[in-house]
């Protein structure tokens, strides 16, 4: 017989069977396609020397006047500001002690001999574990251990209801109330939670709920810590889900941290509990979720009740434009507020062309910019709808894309539900608890919407997928990453994850931390089975035709230095019925028990043909690499089969 080109069509289908996907693709990882033809994702490389505490969920770039580019880092325990390579540790204050305070700070620390936990006295009101403080001051040695070790950053121990540091020198003596009149003790805003928690035990819900001594019978969600940033002027401004709003003033040095919008000066009826808040495209800074503007409340910051379904902007003054500390409304000033009916909650919003679209639990509003009196509109758009997490949305083109509970949605001027080839196999195999942490980004370079999520057994984030909406085809893969945004103010797009901010499209590895030599990024595409008249005849597969371009490869090995010439694996699976595995390992990563039917060949660059014997009803096709250095793009390779006979 002639040689049978290998056309498959683009994108990935995992909605029906692997038989049924004929002509398809059926199983990946680390793949893409551009133009049809899958190829290896690109690699990445870490940004920063200095790596960051906790687990980060939020990430935002800006350029400032000077030409500083910037990136906003948000973890459950610290708020960053990266620039060039370090991170900078901004997180704002919880309260001072000084000597002069009440409590004063003077004599804080309790040694005991033997032990190089030292415990704080007198200043823990309002304490937690993990929490972090920053001691000064103090002037010599307390219990053996030398003064320098005090004055330092400390993160909080809870040791049977006290509060300890951990130095690294044992003390050699006992103490009680000891140090001097000069300390200085700096409490950071307590930290959140690193992934959401469940709680069922005792005091864990509503005040009498249930009889006396018995648990929450309803699971209570404390919430992954989320923060949402923006930008004003060169100023950072955000806010930590359901808590207040805070400002850092642009410092070259990157000395200062960030304070309370509301102890700026001529900050009036600043919105506290805040859920989300960004600026609207006609220069108000909008808080969604927040606390009530009471009039009768005491001034300077009028507070009301919170209100999950609470739409609150702070002024813009005709002259000087966006004010975001003032937010009281008067007759004289635009800022105002508005309230949502549908729905018991705000998830989050997102600015689209002209208009900011925001989602509750149950609905999704247009809010616009009416430039009049009452300066916002509020337009239902679509009812029983969802959104799985606050950020779970993202906007490219004018062009709205989010995931929901069960499918995904688009919005271009109306709601649509966006067909996917994979809905079975996410919605299938996905950890909701952890929806808050979900999250969705852009990659312009490659026309791509990628969500990141947790599967069933994960509570971190493990799984992406992508929608392609230039070839309206989708694919997904394996890759822990905790936040993501595209390139804009850099010129790749940026990615959190263990502690570093990771480079992506850059170089063809998995790159390390610290100089370490990077790993490779194994990778693969395997397509559905094909077969010879509906599977009627067995086919005889003799050799394979290579058609794969290598181009963006390394030529030297990047951990030895070595010249390389860069390969991958292509496998022919063959089985004689569906029901039988065609792999030892199956797309879940399950070793099988059936019977395996393989053959495989290296191939390179300069590879003519290779002689595959293979004999079965049906066949797929894949291909593989799991090397440093490479970077492949397969194109039509060609396969030399011909029929062999009905039996066995």
């Amino acid at each position: 017989m002639p040689l049978s080109k290998l056309v498959f069509k683009p994108g990935v289908n995992r909605d029906q069977t692997d038989y049924a996907s004929e002509g398809g693709w059926y199983s990946m990882d680390k793949v893409r396609f551009r133009s049809g033809f899958p190829e290896k994702l690109g690699g990445w490389v870490v940004k920063t020397f200095d790596q960051y505490v906790g687990s980060a969920r939020s990430i935002f770039t800006w350029t400032t006047t000077d030409g500083s580019r910037l990136v906003a880092v948000g973890t459950n325990e610290k708020i960053y500001v990266n620039g060039g390579t370090s991170l900078y540790d901004i997180t704002p204050l919880r309260i001072t002690y000084t000597h002069a305070s009440t409590p004063s700070s003077d004599d804080c620390f309790q040694t005991t001999n033997g032990s190089n936990y030292v415990k704080i006295l007198n200043i823990t009101a309002g304490c937690e574990d993990g929490e972090w403080v920053t001691f000064s001051g103090v002037a010599n040695a307390i219990g053996g251990i030398p003064a320098a070790e005090f004055n330092n950053e400390f993160q909080i121990t809870l040791i049977t209801g006290d509060f300890y540091i951990l130095l690294p020198t044992t003390a050699t003596s006992s103490t009680t109330s000891s140090g001097n009149t000069n300390i200085t003790a700096e409490f950071q805003i307590n930290i959140g939670y690193p992934i959401t928690t469940i709680g069922y035990g005792w005091g864990a819900g509503a005040w009498s709920r249930g009889t006396w001594g018995s648990g929450s019978t309803i699971p209570l969600y404390f919430y992954a810590r989320l923060q949402f940033f923006d930008n004003f002027n060169n100023d950072l401004v955000f806010n930590i889900f359901g808590s207040y709003l805070y400002y850092w003033a642009f410092d070259p040095t990157f000395t200062t941290r960030a304070v309370l919008l509301s102890s700026l000066g001529g900050a009036v009826a600043v919105p506290q509990q805040v859920n989300i808040s960004l600026f609207a495209s006609s220069g108000h800074y909008v808080a969604l979720g927040c606390t009530n503007y009471d009039p009768l409340a005491a001034a300077p910051d009028y507070l009301g009740t919170y209100d999950p379904l609470l739409i609150r902007w702070a002024n813009v003054d005709p002259d000087i434009g966006p004010e975001p500390e003032v937010w009281q409304p008067t007759l004289t000033n635009t800022a105002g507020f508005l309230r949502l009916q549908s729905g018991s909650r705000i998830i989050t919003a997102i600015n689209s062309r002209q208009e900011m679209l925001i989602w509750t639990d149950t609905a999704l509003t247009s809010m616009q910019f009416l430039g009049t009196q009452e300066v916002f509109g509020l337009q239902e758009l679509s009812h029983n709808i969802s959104i799985v997490g606050p950020k779970a949305v993202i906007g490219i083109n004018n062009v709205v894309y989010w995931m929901g509970r069960d499918k995904f949605f688009t919005y271009s001027g109306r709601v649509d539900a966006l067909p996917c080839t994979l809905r079975q196999y996410i919605f299938g195999d996905i950890n909701y608890d952890q929806s808050q942490s979900f999250f969705a980004g852009t990659n312009n370079e490659y026309s791509e919407i990628v969500w990141f999520y947790c599967s069933a057994n994960s509570s971190e984030i493990d799984r992406y997928v992508i929608y392609n909406y230039n070839e309206n085809i989708w694919y997904y893969g394996q890759l822990e990453r905790t936040a993501w945004i595209d390139n804009g103010d850099f010129a790749k797009p940026l990615a959190l994850d263990g502690g570093w901010v990771y480079y992506h499209e850059s170089g063809t590895d998995d790159g390390q931390p610290n100089g370490l030599p990077p790993l490779p990024i194994a990778s693969y595409i395997q397509s559905a089975d094909v077969d010879i008249d509906d599977g009627d005849k067995y086919m005889l597969i003799r050799r394979i035709i290579p058609d794969v371009n290598f181009t963006g490869s390394e030529t030297n090995n990047p951990v030895t230095g070595a010249p390389i010439t860069p390969q991958a694996l292509m496998t022919v699976g063959v089985r004689n019925f569906p029901g039988a595995a065609s792999s030892s390992i199956n797309a879940e990563g399950v070793v099988t028990a059936a019977d395996v039917i393989t053959a495989s060949a290296t191939i390179d660059q300069y590879t003519n043909q290779v002689f595959i014997r293979a004999r079965g009803r049906q066949m797929n096709f894949k291909i593989s690499s799991a090397d440093v250095g490479t970077q492949w793009q397969l194109g039509m390779p060609r396969v030399d089969a011909r029929p062999d006979g009905k039996r066995n």
